[in-house]
């Protein structure tokens, strides 16, 4: 008898095999922690393993493309080797990372009612799923850089978004609504749920590094937001 894949077994599988091989504008380029960092295939199974592994329904959070220091470094998404070990209970050899979204993130989710509750019931990801980066005159070499950042950058990226939105919403994702981050993703977003109709709605929630930059005040009042948007009622 065939073992049915749990939620964990769908997103492992999908992260395994991403793979970007296609031309980028020049200055531009992807890194995949999974393939290019020690130890996060480990790191990433024995997470989705531990709050994944059911095959429960949960809603969908599309982020824009994940940062250096947070999914880039982790392969989770919004978190950071800091909150890996702090607060999800998972110890590393990563370097400690330290991601401005994460702290709002992680707020968010202790205020949802912690870890457990919050990933029982919601799976994150983000439109183009690996970290993007774009050269930099300065001594950094290399810096974040969203996929909407340049025109040639999403006419390259937009096929592979959408092929890898598909299978995610075959992962048994909610479709009555996507949970979007971000006024300009949402654009993007809309413009290719369009075309595809994988959900019926779509909520755009305000980014949390836009939360942490600009709004760090009004902190609880965007917390608030995302719990009234998020949770079972």
């Amino acid at each position: 008898m065939i073992k049915k894949k749990t939620f964990a077994d769908k997103v492992l599988d999908f992260h395994r095999a991403l793979h970007y091989n296609e031309e980028l504008p020049p200055g531009f380029g992807v890194l995949n922690p999974i393939q290019e960092t020690a130890g996060v295939p480990g790191i990433m199974e024995r997470f989705y393993k531990k709050y994944y592994n059911d095959n429960k329904t949960r809603k969908f959070i599309i982020g824009i493309n994940p940062g250096r220091h947070g999914a880039g470094t982790t392969g989770i998404p919004f978190t950071d080797s800091k909150r890996l070990k702090t607060l999800c209970g998972i110890a590393s050899d990563l370097p400690s990372t330290h991601e401005v979204s994460a702290h709002f993130v992680y707020d968010m989710i202790a205020a949802y009612g912690g870890v457990n509750a919050f990933y029982g019931d919601v799976y994150i990801q983000s439109m183009f799923p690996l970290a993007l980066v774009r050269q930099s005159s300065n001594k950094d070499g290399w810096v974040n850089c969203n996929y909407y950042d340049d025109p040639r950058l999403i006419e390259a990226l937009e096929p592979y978004m959408r092929a890898k939105l598909k299978e995610q919403v075959a992962f048994g994702v909610e479709q009555s609504t996507a949970y979007v981050l971000g006024k300009k993703n949402a654009k993007y977003f809309e413009r290719l749920n369009q075309k595809e109709k994988l959900f019926e709605r779509t909520v755009i929630l305000p980014h949390p590094r836009y939360i942490q930059q600009y709004r760090s005040k009004d902190k609880d009042l965007f917390i608030t937001e995302y719990i009234e948007a998020l949770k079972p009622r």
